[in-house]
């Protein structure tokens, strides 16, 4: 893998200087390799064809370490009378123009995603992609209502996009409930992790609290302390002029 950074903000008050750490997918990388040193599929510009990904603080579940959670089965129980079930696809046995799966994903995305995030120029540029290999159907009696791209291979999954009906938002966890089912059925499978994507703000906090075996990649290495990362995301919409490292009270540990 090719990695490179690129320059961010400057703060010569501080002396903080902001760079960026992205890397290029070369053909014999792997994607468990390059998910293990911290980095996510970068597609916030549709003009690029190589496979640039990005580091970011991010999750990800060690699956030895995985069980169900009291939560994880309350969520179970509650869509237990409901009929769903959900199949797995190559992305390239899947009819990417069905009318059907793009509606109810740009639909979701429209209602869901903050500041239109997700265009359909930028949908198709992510179906596009070497890291969407996968994509799980969710059905209700039979009939699609939502749908998971993931990147997978023999080791490793990435719970990257998920879309569903909304309508069954009010009565049903059903994204929570979709998360724990790719998690239950990876393990299954003797995958050994599977990766959840960052982990920033208070809105993350659902990940960090509804699954076992979870750590977070806080720049060098995987860190299973989970209450020091809820302290982080609850703390990420401060506003800050240094970071964190400055932020510190003790610098002993660096002895």
């Amino acid at each position: 893998m090719k990695i490179f950074f690129s320059e961010y903000q400057s703060d010569y008050t501080t002396y903080t200087f902001g760079y960026t750490a992205y890397c290029v997918k070369e053909p014999n990388d792997s994607f468990s390799t390059i998910y293990a040193k911290g980095f996510l599929p970068f597609t916030g510009e549709q003009g690029i064809q190589a496979t640039i990904f990005y580091m970011a603080r991010s999750l990800r579940v060690d699956l030895s370490r995985f069980e169900s959670s009291s939560e994880n089965r309350r969520i179970s129980r509650k869509v237990a009378d409901l009929n769903l079930s959900f199949t797995i696809f190559r992305k390239d046995d899947f009819n990417l123009q069905d009318t059907s799966f793009r509606k109810i994903c740009l639909d979701y995305a429209a209602a869901r995603f903050v500041g239109n995030e997700m265009s359909k120029k930028r949908f198709d540029y992510i179906l596009s992609r070497e890291t969407t290999t996968h994509i799980f159907e969710y059905s209700l009696d039979g009939k699609p209502f939502g749908y998971i791209f993931v990147c997978m291979n023999d080791s490793m999954l990435h719970y990257w996009f998920a879309f569903f009906d909304t309508e069954l938002m009010a009565s049903h966890s059903i994204g929570k409930w979709m998360m724990w089912s790719v998690i239950d059925w990876a393990k299954q499978q003797k995958l050994a992790y599977v990766y959840l994507g960052t982990a920033y703000h208070k809105k993350s906090l659902y990940k960090i609290r509804d699954f076992k075996g979870a750590a977070f990649f806080d720049g060098s290495h995987w860190n299973p302390d989970m209450k020091q990362l809820k302290a982080l995301c609850k703390t990420d919409d401060q506003a800050r002029s240094i970071d964190r490292f400055k932020e510190q009270d003790s610098f002993d540990f660096l002895i």
